[in-house]
């Protein structure tokens, strides 16, 4: 048997609902967000957790706590499955970002490994501190199913990094909608994907809606 991570990002906020960026803020889910949660609750259930690891974001926290109730397990919060620190960033939207800091927002857009929002994170910068985490996942649960739950740039910077892809592009070659879930199998060869932002566990109505 081996290792499997399954990387859950939290459910809708209002900024993922209107594409504000949101890093360090601290905002709970909608009330759909928090349908999201327990709908992934219902389905996942069902399989075998050997730990839950969570960013310790109320976002995060509400959306890993409906399974960790049902199932009658732990959450272990981690820094390092922070979300990116936007700096200056914070709360605002891409048109203001980019009329205002219009230089660093063109270089965060055409290498954002190590180009940080102003005054923010580099992607390097996530992967070092989510490594960590991933790295004692794998030493101390290196058989079973265990669930990440963290949040979009983040899972898709972990993402980047397992399977190879240069971080500099990890906008452009992985998805992370609100409550999706990516599945990684730790192989004989190494990470294998195996699922990529699955989200057909919601119900049609949660999977319809608009949202980064």
């Amino acid at each position: 048997m081996s290792l499997r991570l399954y990387l859950l990002r939290h459910g809708e906020t209002i900024y993922s609902r209107t594409g504000g960026f949101c890093g360090i803020l601290d905002p709970d889910l909608t009330p759909e967000g928090h349908l999201m949660a327990q709908a992934f609750a219902e389905f996942y259930s069902k399989l075998p957790w050997e730990a839950v690891y969570v960013s310790p974001m109320k976002r995060t926290i509400a959306t890993a706590k409906p399974l960790c109730e049902q199932i009658g397990i732990n959450m272990q919060l981690r820094d390092g499955l922070k979300e990116i620190h936007y700096g200056k960033w914070e709360g605002k939207t891409a048109d203001y970002v980019r009329e205002n800091y219009g230089d660093d927002y063109v270089r965060w857009l055409t290498e954002p490994a190590w180009n940080p929002p102003t005054e923010g994170e580099t992607a390097v910068e996530i992967a070092s501190r989510a490594s960590v985490v991933i790295a004692e996942i794998e030493e101390k649960h290196p058989t079973g199913n265990v669930l990440v739950v963290s949040h979009k740039a983040t899972l898709r910077i972990i993402l980047c990094t397992l399977l190879g892809i240069d971080l500099g592009r990890y906008r452009d070659r992985i998805q992370a909608l609100a409550a999706s879930v990516s599945i990684v199998k730790f192989d004989t060869h190494g990470p294998l994907l195996e699922v990529l932002g699955d989200r057909y566990y919601l119900p049609e109505n949660l999977r319809a809606l608009a949202g980064t």
